[in-house]
């Protein structure tokens, strides 16, 4: 009986991969009239055509909305958390309490490691970093539409896939560096930070061109590919699970290393 029932769902598998494939097949190429593949990829770089309506009125890369709404959503999450659920935590704890205590001891013990003397607050900078970056990579695959200022709709990206976010955040981990020399080692420290002057600039890129890279990749299958019913949906959901959990360790492991050197 398990056997037959086996089989019957294997035959709906491949009928429905038989149906989609010939689908497919059917679908033409990408309407002629269409942006060309060099506009698009240009445009996902530079948004110079795809601008939405702040407030109703400033035209601002899209980006920086969906900065806005993961900030919105990082902190109703945090004071849900905080309000509910913190004080219910036990001593035997439950799946979502074991989860959090996992997530907080592995960015705290980051920092203790990389800066056993100066770490409390670079425990709760790596932290807040790591999570931004993990929700905000995540934030691409909810597809959330938002209308632009020539009234197109578009799904709003990865604040970091924004190159002002991806330095925003470089720039912010570097001051983060820069104070623990200064509160460590005072002058000494600045100058032994400051000798590393690249870093914001290879922090911001790193972290741009890795989640705009997974953009690229599925735009290209989209546009290339006449099997865009599965493809580029696989191809989107590995690239961005993939880049939000290693960027999130890059960044925070980047900073917890230079933190510990300029304040030792």
């Amino acid at each position: 009986m398990e056997k037959r029932q086996r089989n019957r769902s294997i035959l709906i598998i491949a009928a429905i991969e038989v149906i989609l494939m010939v689908a497919a097949l059917m679908v033409g190429p990408p309407d002629s009239g269409s942006s060309s593949i060099k506009e698009v990829m240009r445009d996902a770089v530079l948004h110079e055509k795809e601008k939405v309506y702040l407030l109703g009125r400033l035209a601002v890369n899209p980006g920086l909305i969906s900065a806005f709404t993961v900030t919105g959503i990082i902190l109703v999450l945090a004071l849900i958390i905080r309000i509910f659920i913190i004080p219910r935590f036990q001593t035997i704890p439950g799946k979502f309490q074991m989860l959090l205590e996992q997530a907080v001891g592995m960015f705290d013990g980051l920092a203790k490691s990389n800066s056993p003397h100066r770490n409390k607050f670079l425990g709760v900078y790596v932290f807040t970093a790591g999570t931004y970056i993990f929700i905000g990579t995540l934030f691409e695959l909810l597809g959330v539409q938002v209308v632009t200022t020539e009234g197109a709709s578009i799904s709003l990206p990865a604040p970091l896939a924004d190159i002002n976010g991806a330095i925003a955040l470089g720039v912010m981990s570097y001051g983060v560096i820069l104070a623990g020399g200064l509160i460590s080692n005072g002058v000494k420290g600045v100058l032994n930070t400051l000798k590393d002057f690249s870093l914001p600039i290879s922090m911001s890129f790193r972290l741009f061109g890795a989640l705009l890279s997974g953009a690229l990749v599925t735009e290209l299958v989209y546009y290339y590919t006449n099997l865009s019913f599965v493809l580029p949906v696989i191809v989107g959901v590995l690239f961005t699970l993939l880049h939000a959990l290693i960027q999130a360790y890059v960044l925070t492991m980047l900073t917890a290393l230079f933190y510990g050197e300029v304040s030792e």
